[in-house]
């Protein structure tokens, strides 16, 4: 295996050690090729190539390796695993020297991958050494693997944690619609997520009513703006008060005892209920309208709502069908697989 300096990569403030640079490169090397033997060995050893070279007439050929060469190979391995062995326990004893780390048993731990990897049952995690030695050698500077390799090993890495990813949050979607098929969970979950953001919710009532109301509203006087729904309030208000004089008997009775003027002050009567109405109907929008006054109207609708009782059947059904729509929404956002986009888009 070759290692070729990259010019892109920038370089270190500091040229590394050469004696040690060659011992990571040769150790690379030594656990990749001890690796591939490993695994041609199993596959030489199952009984699926030996079926398979029944098949094809080479079954002459894998009995020759199993009775002369593997009994080698593996005597290699096991001193290439010894070798491991004491280089571990050397590069443990220099650390200590050194004091690279906090604590002299630090250094298994933090190297468990290699630990394990000494154990012939558990050969396969010397990869992560490897991969290691090569991350370290790409940091100074060096390409161990071609870039291509590189990008696509990242491109199925991030295949791989999304794809994971989006299995357990698809799971856990499963079991909140589980969750909320019990009434009483659901019913109580709502209810205290109310309670603990009752006042955010509130505040946020309060200020899409304010928002909603605004177009409609003059805050320099306290009316609404327009003109014209102004007029008409005021002249409903004062109809109404002239009908409510109007069906007042007792009033009429009075007014027929004096004599001439009774009418007279009748007629008028209904003109001053006319103006009072739409006296009082501006007074009123004045008043209610103004900034402090509207703050708390709106403060006490939205503490309304907040507070209502959900254990109502229909607000049940619609708090159930805006979850319902919430959670399918998320699923199927979850289920677009973002690194087809990506490949596609040659990302």
């Amino acid at each position: 295996m070759s290692a070729t300096k990259v010019a892109a990569e920038p370089t270190p403030d500091r040229a590394p050690n050469k004696l040690k640079l060659t011992y990571d490169i040769a150790m690379l090397v030594a656990i990749i090729i001890d690796l591939a033997l490993m695994t041609l060995d199993a596959i030489l050893m199952s009984s699926s190539i030996m079926h398979l070279s029944q098949q094809l007439n080479l079954s002459s050929w894998i009995i020759s390796y199993r009775d002369s060469i593997h009994q080698p190979l593996r005597t290699v391995g096991e001193f290439f695993t010894v070798f491991l062995v004491v280089e571990l326990l050397v590069r443990w004893a220099i650390a200590i020297k050194d004091n690279h780390h906090y604590r002299w048993f630090f250094f298994p731990f933090i190297h468990w991958y290699e630990v394990l990897g000494c154990l012939p049952q558990l050969r396969a995690l010397r990869l992560l050494r490897a991969i290691v030695i090569g991350r370290r050698l790409h940091q100074l500077g060096y390409q161990v693997l071609p870039q291509s390799w590189l990008a696509a090993g990242r491109f199925y890495f991030d295949v791989l944690l999304e794809e994971l990813s989006d299995r357990v949050i698809l799971t856990a979607i499963s079991n909140i619609r589980q969750q909320l098929l019990d009434k009483q969970a659901s019913k109580a979950l709502i209810s205290n997520t109310i309670s603990r953001n009752q006042a955010e919710i509130e505040a946020a009532i309060v200020a899409i009513l304010k928002q909603s109301l605004s177009p409609y509203l003059d805050s320099n006087n306290g009316k609404l703006q327009d003109p014209a729904i102004n007029q008409l309030l005021a002249t409903e208000v004062g109809a109404a008060i002239q009908d409510g004089l109007a069906q007042t008997p007792e009033l009429h009775r009075y007014l027929k005892l004096i004599p001439i003027a009774g009418h007279l002050i009748e007629s008028q009567l209904s003109h001053i209920a006319q103006h009072v109405g739409e006296n009082v109907t501006l007074s009123l929008n004045k008043r209610l309208l103004a900034t402090a006054s509207l703050d708390k109207v709106l403060q006490e609708v939205a503490h309304g709502i907040v507070t209502i009782d959900i254990s109502n059947p229909t607000l049940e059904a619609l708090l159930a069908t805006l979850i319902e729509d919430a959670l399918s929404g998320l699923e199927a956002q979850v289920k677009v697989q973002q690194w087809k986009h990506h490949q596609y888009l040659k990302i």
